[in-house]
């Protein structure tokens, strides 16, 4: 059984092991919220997943260890079992989707594990987790549905009531659900008036899925940026500790999380992987009630890839306002370009690619096409330009 003395004993099993993760003040992410961010991507291996993966290791008995262990993940749990096994010295099989970060599977078999990578999302790298349980004796370490697991995740509730004793709300993210479940569970024993919000990425909303239908199912795809937390199917345990101690579950757009991304690495210098920033999303687009209140969120990843980054970088960018595409239908004559330019200029938009092509057939045989990508400083600085250039008489397609 999940108990407040378990999480108490995985606490004291991951001293030396996992850190206590500093709490951040974020003015500047939400306006009228005391925001704060519990910074798990600063955690060992990068996210919280050490934690119960640790703890889970600690409670094998002698003969389990002596065969090893095998687990499955999107990445962030890998790593953190890998580590685990090597700080114990067990032998451990990671299977991960094919599509995986290259990064998250270079840090796994850097930490000594041997990586099974399996065509499919993670419900497919689970499945054969499974099949290679039952053929080598492996004992499985599942990242999400397990009691220690989520005892292990529950630590940074502990941690939180420590730091912020007058919290009013904490904003989790969800994939299987460990970690909103050991986190829900521990503050809610702990400090019961304290609120516990859950976020998912709108492609892979799989627990909110079950909490409204009131059963678990499968989804029949998974589609997000926030590779953490693409998970077709909740587990039963999480799903249960979810219905009975989160009090409510939001979903956030990869356009919504783009810009997260990129709020939290210009703002506060901190770098989060996708499901890592999903809290922050939720808080920054209004999805939760946070007015007036004092609130964290958990940043539970910081392993984005860096090919990866600066695809989301842009989105974010797009997102913010704080880049825009123009296309403008001119007609090819001299001076047309220098008269766009010097509008742009003066009200501060900084160009910084041009095309310019002869219009297409059916088209004004004098007419041509400009499309212009600008730096801009937000939405109402776009519309400042674009109503600059319809009033000078160019047309803007």
């Amino acid at each position: 059984m999940l108990t407040i003395d378990n999480v108490y004993r995985a606490q004291n099993a991951l001293k030396g092991v996992a850190r206590k993760t500093d709490v951040i003040y974020a003015p500047k992410l939400c306006e009228g919220v005391e925001l704060y961010l519990k910074t798990e991507n600063l955690q060992v291996t990068g996210s919280f997943k050490v934690r119960g993966a640790y703890y889970k290791m600690s409670r094998l008995t002698a003969e389990e260890k002596a065969k090893g262990v095998v687990a499955c993940s999107a990445g962030n749990h890998a790593q953190g079992v890998a580590l685990a096994a090597r700080e114990n010295g067990i032998k451990a099989v990671i299977c991960l989707p094919d599509g995986a970060p290259i990064s998250k599977v270079e840090a796994t078999k850097s930490y000594g594990a041997e990586v099974c990578l399996v065509e499919g999302v993670y419900d497919d790298a689970y499945n054969r987790a499974l099949s290679l349980r039952d053929e080598e004796g492996y004992t499985f370490l599942h990242p999400f549905n397990d009691e220690d697991v989520i005892a292990g995740q529950g630590t940074i509730a502990l941690e939180l009531a420590e730091q912020l004793p007058d919290l009013d709300a904490v904003i989790v993210p969800i994939g299987g659900g460990g970690l909103i479940s050991g986190i829900a569970y521990t503050i809610k024993t702990v400090n019961p008036r304290v609120k516990v919000y859950g976020v998912e990425a709108s492609g892979a909303a799989s627990m909110k899925n079950a909490i409204s239908k009131e059963k678990i199912e499968e989804l029949a795809s998974v589609s997000t940026i926030a590779d953490g937390i693409a998970v077709k199917k909740p587990g039963e345990l999480t799903y249960e500790l979810c219905k009975k101690y989160v009090d409510e579950i939001v979903t956030v757009s990869d356009d919504e999380i783009s810009a997260a991304i990129l709020a939290l690495m210009e703002k506060h210098k901190l770098v989060t992987e996708g499901a890592g920033a999903v809290a922050v999303a939720a808080a920054m687009f209004g999805k939760i009630d946070l007015q007036g209140k004092k609130a964290v969120c958990v940043l539970s990843g910081g392993n984005i890839d860096v090919t990866i980054l600066s695809r989301v970088i842009d989105r974010g960018l797009l997102m913010a306002g704080r880049s825009c595409h123009l296309t403008l239908e001119l007609v090819d004559k001299p001076g047309q370009l220098q008269s766009v330019s010097e509008i742009i200029a003066r009200l501060g938009g900084n160009v910084t690619e041009v095309h310019h092509e002869r219009a297409s057939a059916g088209s004004d045989v004098n007419g041509c096409f400009l499309r212009m990508s600008l730096e801009t400083r937000n939405y109402e600085h776009i519309t400042q330009i674009k109503n600059a250039l319809r009033a000078a008489g160019f047309k803007l397609v």
